[in-house]
């Protein structure tokens, strides 16, 4: 059962849910705030298509990549990091080309992207591949009007009136950095939510980071149903239609 929160009441009318989604090792962790009485919510989702499948979702965004390009570089990581520059730039990193996900090995998968489009292939973005491989998977381009592709320290630095955040998110203080940010904007119950997930799953289930991402992202998307996200993309659409796009 998703550990519930009462929140502040909102005036937002529309009906249904908002979630931000970021990965974690049990599975997927999801914020998600209701529309209607701002009511927050948070569970672990055992996978994507459990996702894809909540009724009454009226928008998700989620800290995965969607959209993969078949070579060359995607121009909304490019945009990524300059919003990002100096402090936080290297937070986003390449998203592996689609031909990639078909390797069992990272060493494969690396000698195929210098072979073919000559850079290698990073082994933050090899550890994730198998999470990006299940929403390649599951995405069509028509899902993309509900669901869209974020980065948290991009979400972050918008909640923070643009600037970056200072400190890394794994380090205490930018923790309570990150924290101070979310309670500002009014999800006062993302440290509380975080608690419960780990009495329910273990300490091993997910990081304060995921559940704080997570949170982070149900903002951006609330903010993208009221036209107040920041919008990254150059409008490319990858081999399978898909909008190379970020969205914080």
């Amino acid at each position: 059962m998703p550990a519930t929160i009462k929140g502040k009441t909102g005036d937002l009318p529309a009906k249904g849910c908002v979630l931000g989604v970021d990965g974690c090792r049990a599975g997927w962790a999801v914020v998600s705030i209701n529309l209607c009485d701002n009511r927050v919510s948070g569970w672990i989702a055992p996978s994507f298509i459990d996702i894809l499948s909540f009724e009454q979702v009226a928008m998700t965004i989620v800290d995965m990549p969607i959209g993969l390009c078949e070579t060359g570089p995607r121009a909304c990581e490019t945009l990524a990091r300059r919003v990002l520059s100096p402090l936080r730039h290297s937070s986003v990193f390449s998203s592996p080309k689609r031909a990639m996900l078909a390797f069992d090995k990272y060493e494969d998968a690396n000698a195929w992207g210098k072979q073919h489009c000559g850079k290698g292939l990073s082994k933050q973005a090899w550890m994730i591949a198998p999470k990006i491989r299940e929403i390649d998977d599951a995405m069509t381009p028509a899902d993309q009007a509900r669901l869209g592709e974020g980065h948290p320290e991009i979400a972050f630095a918008r909640l923070n009136n643009g600037k970056p955040c200072v400190w890394p998110k794994r380090k205490t203080e930018g923790e309570a950095e990150r924290l101070a940010l979310l309670e500002r904007a009014g999800m006062i119950e993302a440290e509380e939510i975080y608690q419960c997930l780990r009495a329910e799953h273990g300490a091993k289930a997910l990081g304060r980071d995921d559940l704080y991402d997570a949170a982070a992202l149900a903002l951006t998307a609330r903010a993208r149903i009221a036209g107040d996200a920041l919008h990254l993309t150059d409008e490319a659409r990858d081999a399978r239609g898909l909008i190379m796009e970020i969205w914080g």
